[in-house]
């Protein structure tokens, strides 16, 4: 696509909060009552009418489709009324996708979290802030660790119930939920709860939670290092064991923003704890067994990545038109024919591939493309103590031997 080139600014994104024109400034009010066009949500658009006289536009369903009534205006002076901040969890940062912030003024409000914060006593940068507008309930589970400071932006009413069972349902019953509705307005609310108890209804749609976490003794936290414990994940047995997959994903070294292949993904364990280290990471587990491609699916949940793409299929034809992966695992079918080389020809320049054998099998494959493409080996030894009569021995695990190469 040819570069558009820049002009002036002619985008004027402008934050309010819900008590409307009385919340903004006299430059914002100008701008807003002079816009020939005005575009915002139904609510925005109801809360400024008193001040906007120009052509009003809602947001279109699906959002894209007001992007590019947006964009049609190039040159042409447009308000965009936002809610707080335009940049965080706001329309900015899907405008300023497509259109350059030189070409943008942008006047923001205090955000609902913000305000959340203030009225709370939290501070912002000691406190884990999160959108759950929708997007699935899950991604909170973590971040509950005793003692964290938690803002959750929820999609509607509903929405604090929803994570107060949550918390019920994975220890941390103890804790305090706090509800603040339609923060800046004259409908503004804040309500108290422990979770298990929690029994507030009629609750308004827009609202932010505050969640000081507290965990009960067995409690589903999520410890923050690799190698998670192999009973947090459902699996028949086929899962990376928790020693190997801390040393496997030190092998694989996630990048901000890297995708990975995990081939033969059994538990999904390898693909969900390379998710976990990054928001920003993104994994592709490919698995042939449809019983076991369910129970990935609830481990994605259970551990807060419900983003985890799940492919059903056998390699290598379950590869194709996969996007391209910054790294790759194959840990279950690599000897089987052309699923090695398939994984290496699409893994793109400078990417990482980790491969572990625990057959003689898949360990002479490996032994050989090291011989061919150089790259390292390791052998990984484990023993754990356990009953020998009325002593402790240490019983070994099958020894997995580890090749790590990186692609020119």
């Amino acid at each position: 696509m040819a570069e558009i080139p820049s002009v002036q600014p002619w985008l004027t994104l402008i934050g309010i909060g819900e008590d409307g024109p009385a919340g903004i400034g006299d430059t914002a009010r100008q701008l807003i009552a002079s816009a020939p066009v005005v575009f915002g949500g139904a609510r925005h658009i109801e809360l400024m009418s008193a001040v906007i006289t120009g052509e009003t536009h809602q947001w279109l369903s699906p959002f894209e489709r007001s992007v590019e009534a947006v964009l049609e205006r190039r040159g042409r002076p447009t308000v965009v009324l936002a809610s707080g901040d335009p940049f965080f969890y706001g329309v900015g940062a899907t405008l300023s996708r497509r259109i350059p912030a030189t070409e943008m003024t942008v006047i923001p409000a205090p955000s609902s979290f913000s305000l959340a914060a203030s009225r709370l006593g939290w501070p912002l940068q000691e406190t884990t802030v999160l959108s759950l507008h929708g997007r699935p309930i899950d991604l909170i589970r973590p971040h509950l660790h005793p003692g964290r400071k938690i803002l959750a932006l929820t999609s509607d009413g509903k929405g604090p119930a929803e994570l107060a069972a949550l918390l019920r349902n994975t220890g941390f019953g103890q804790s305090e939920l706090t509800v603040l509705e339609a923060l800046g307005g004259p409908q503004e609310k804040v309500s108290r709860q422990n979770a298990a108890e929690f029994a507030l209804s009629g609750v308004n749609d827009l609202n932010v939670c505050g969640i000081e976490v507290k965990a009960e003794a067995g409690a589903r936290v999520l410890p923050l290092s690799a190698g998670l414990a192999d009973d947090l994940f459902e699996h028949d047995g086929q899962i990376t064991k928790r020693e190997i997959r801390a040393m496997t994903l030190s092998a694989l070294s996630p990048r901000h923003g890297e995708l990975l292949w995990d081939i033969g993904a059994g538990s999904g364990s390898i693909g969900i704890e390379w998710m976990l280290a990054d928001p920003s990471l993104r994994a592709i587990a490919i698995e042939a067994s449809v019983e076991r491609a369910a129970r990935i699916r609830s481990n994605a949940a259970n551990f807060g990545v419900p983003a985890l793409t799940i492919v059903e299929g056998e390699a290598p034809n379950a590869l194709a038109g996969l996007p391209t992966p910054d790294a790759v695992f194959i840990g279950g079918g690599g000897s089987d024919a052309g699923v090695l080389d398939a994984a290496i020809g699409r893994l793109k320049s400078g990417g990482r591939l980790v491969a572990n054998a625990v057959t003689t099998e898949m360990e002479a494959l490996l032994l050989a493309e090291q011989a061919r493409r150089g790259g390292s080996l390791i052998r990984i030894d484990i023993a754990r103590a356990a009953p020998v009569g009325r002593m402790t021995g240490w019983r070994p695990a099958m020894p997995v031997t580890q090749w790590c190469w990186i692609k020119p």
